[in-house]
């Protein structure tokens, strides 16, 4: 039997990211997704909009269906 599984070219967050320390942050995904580690991707909020920030993915993780994302922002689009 197969493991159904998404491959991710970008963080979506849709405001679920919860903030570890100064610029990581943690993401709770259901199902199981497999993202690009250690490389710069985008982070959106919604998969439509303007990019937020650029970070690369330090650690994934699977289990009970979800999957747990470990980032770190390495730069910030500011609208200022």
């Amino acid at each position: 039997m197969g493991m159904p599984l998404e491959l991710n070219t970008m963080i979506v967050t849709k405001g679920k990211e919860k903030r570890v320390n100064e610029n990581y942050f943690t993401l709770v995904k259901n199902e199981y997704r497999l993202y690009p580690m250690e490389i710069p991707i985008e982070v959106r909020k919604t998969k439509d909009s303007e990019p937020d920030a650029i970070a690369k993915i330090k650690k994934l993780e699977w289990e009970n269906e979800k999957t747990t994302i470990y980032y770190e922002l390495v730069s910030l689009n500011t609208t200022n």
